[in-house]
């Protein structure tokens, strides 16, 4: 290994040029790449969104198909082999009357095996309301057969295709409401710390009403107000725009925040002497200067919304049917003797949990490398 003239090694010297050339946009990359959480939550977000894009594809069947003989059928479990050789597999069901309630009682039939298998034709569909296709990713090679990984609902149908409809509801419910969330925090924040003075104290007073406010009992009270005779499009957006109007304060005073210490600099002193417009200043400017931070933010009140809108649909101030989203899933699970009876009905609650963690553990990551410079 060659040395330097100082005595250091070569490739420490190029590691450290290369440290002081890289964009502010590397150094985050790099920084990011060492929080092992934060690149596990980004792959587990990907996928869920990824699967949400082709839920058709993804899903056994259509979150409306049902098969009334099968109600409340338990969860099959994925067999891989069987006589010595790759040959996934799953098995069937039998159940008997109970002689007093005459309710189904199920049990897995283990001489009943239904083979099963990647990429097998199925339910037809139209992936995206338009590409036709019945190819999906698993499902059993008889298409007639049972087929139940997370178990069945209280009309047969399958919970496990339900909740990988349901992700489309519930991840495009927090991303456009932060969308909107966003838009409402740079403009209100921007505003309040650009030119202060009376506006600073008036949207000052504002947001400091809406953080007093319990969340909750405010959701309700919104969502209450929504008309039932409005459709399921309808009280999406609605939904949207409540989780929207009360999650922009904290991203309104990081802006505020910024705008306080941005304004001062020299670069915007000198925008300002040249007359450059309110407008391009803030977005040219103000908020390229601090985009990471924003990005950390952002990614940090997804969960929010997403907690949000399965709150209020489970207590069935939200989405309602036919609507399908993980809160209107978990309306069954409102009983205590549904839950011992039917546990696997909380299998959308796991969902939830999963992606709301893997979602904080990104922005957890992606608020360490906004700032590149910070040792931790």
């Amino acid at each position: 290994m060659s040395k330097s003239v100082t005595g250091a090694p070569r490739y420490a010297e190029s590691e450290h040029v290369e440290i002081e050339i890289a964009s502010q946009w590397r150094l985050m990359w790099w920084k990011f790449k060492r929080h092992r959480m934060a690149v596990v939550g980004g792959i587990i977000v990907l996928i869920y969104y990824l699967v949400a894009l082709f839920a058709e594809f993804f899903a056994p069947v259509h979150f409306t198909t049902y098969k009334e003989e099968y109600v409340y059928a338990p969860p099959q479990t994925i067999h891989l082999f069987r006589n010595g050789k790759f040959d996934p597999y799953v098995f069937g069901y039998r159940f008997e009357r109970d002689p007093a309630s005459f309710k189904k009682i199920w049990y897995i039939d283990e001489s009943v095996i239904i083979p099963i298998g990647l990429f097998q034709r199925g339910e037809p569909y139209k992936l995206w309301g338009i590409i036709p296709g019945n190819i999906h990713l698993i499902g059993p090679r008889n298409p007639e057969d049972p087929f139940y990984l997370m178990g069945a609902d209280k009309s047969g149908r399958d919970i496990f295709s339900r909740i990988i409809y349901s992700s489309r509801v519930s991840l495009t419910v927090g991303l456009v409401g932060v969308a909107i969330s966003l838009f409402l925090g740079i403009l209100l924040g921007g505003l309040s710390g650009l030119l202060g003075g009376a506006v600073d104290n008036i949207i000052q007073r504002l947001t400091e009403i809406l953080i007093s406010i319990p969340t909750l009992p405010l959701w309700l009270a919104l969502a209450a107000a929504v008309p039932l005779d409005w459709s399921p499009l309808q009280v999406y957006f609605m939904i949207t725009i409540i989780l929207s109007l009360i999650g922009w304060t904290g991203l309104g005073r990081v802006v505020r925040s910024k705008f306080l210490a941005l304004r001062e600099e020299e670069f915007i002193l000198a925008a300002t002497l040249d007359g450059v417009p309110l407008g391009r200043m803030i977005f040219r400017h103000m908020i390229p200067s601090f985009l990471s931070h924003i990005i950390a933010s952002v990614t940090l009140s997804i969960p929010g919304m997403i907690l949000g809108e399965t709150a209020l649909s489970y207590l069935g101030l939200g989405l309602r049917p036919p609507v399908v989203s993980w809160g209107v899933m978990l309306q069954e699970t409102q009983k205590v003797a549904v839950i011992a009876n039917y546990p696997w009905l909380l299998f959308p609650a796991l969902a939830v949990i999963v992606v709301v963690l893997a979602l904080n553990f990104l922005g957890d990551g992606l608020r360490d490398a906004a700032d590149p410079y910070q040792a931790k």
